[in-house]
């Protein structure tokens, strides 16, 4: 991952200007009223975009990330705007997370389970957010619509909803279903409260950012 370009300078740098998600916080803030205090896991949280701001809000944060640069930033950041330790940073996959069973009341997968390079790996990385979520548990998704690509793109070969017509490497694109389907599998409902969002539709002809989905579920017990 260190080789991967992800961990290139320039897109480190982009990650550590780049502002939190405000939908996140919104939530986050309702969550943490309602619950009084809280632990919060943010898989691939890349430079701490928003695990920085959450931690800052009053959340217990654990930021995860395979890019060592990435970990280098977020570390960087939150020395330079929390108290020390406030932000434990792990390096690792989002399919193999080292932490405790039933330890997060808030789950954050924010751009990163479209990086999965095969629904098997995708499949892997739900079921962990859901051993390491407790029952009742939010979980912020933000992910890649299928309405990215063309209704005619044919997905990996062997693959579902895998593609590789975006970026030039496999990626996953999730119908509306699909997202409802796959997190239901892994024991997670929608939460009505919070509709589901979808961004950037539809796409210009000449390309541009890809299509995403923005929505929130629970972990049922």
């Amino acid at each position: 991952m260190s080789q991967s370009s992800w961990s290139a300078p320039s897109t480190v740098a982009g990650f550590v200007r780049a502002a939190p998600n405000p939908v996140l916080l919104e939530f986050a803030a309702g969550e943490l009223a309602r619950r009084g205090r809280g632990q919060a896991l943010d898989i691939g949280c890349g430079a701490a975009r928003n695990a920085v701001p959450l931690a800052s809000r009053g959340w217990r944060v654990t930021g995860t990330d395979l890019s060592l640069p990435m970990l280098t930033a977020a570390a960087a950041r939150a020395r330079g705007e929390l108290p020390a330790g406030r932000l434990p940073l792990v390096r690792a996959a989002m399919d193999r997370l080292p932490l405790a069973d039933a330890s997060f009341d808030l789950v954050i997968a924010h751009g990163i389970w479209n990086l999965a390079a095969s629904g098997a790996e995708l499949r892997r990385a739900l079921a962990e957010a859901a051993r390491v979520a407790r029952q009742g548990a939010g979980l912020f998704v933000f992910t890649f619509s299928r309405s990215t690509l063309p209704a005619a793109a044919a997905p990996v070969a062997g693959e579902r909803f895998v593609y590789d017509q975006f970026a030039g490497v496999p990626q996953v694109f999730l119908t509306a279903d699909e997202l409802d389907d796959e997190l239901a599998a892994a024991g997670f409902v929608p939460d009505a409260a919070i509709p589901r969002r979808e961004y950037n539709v539809p796409r210009p002809l000449s390309g541009g950012p890809p299509a995403i989905w923005e929505a929130v579920y629970r972990r049922r017990g």
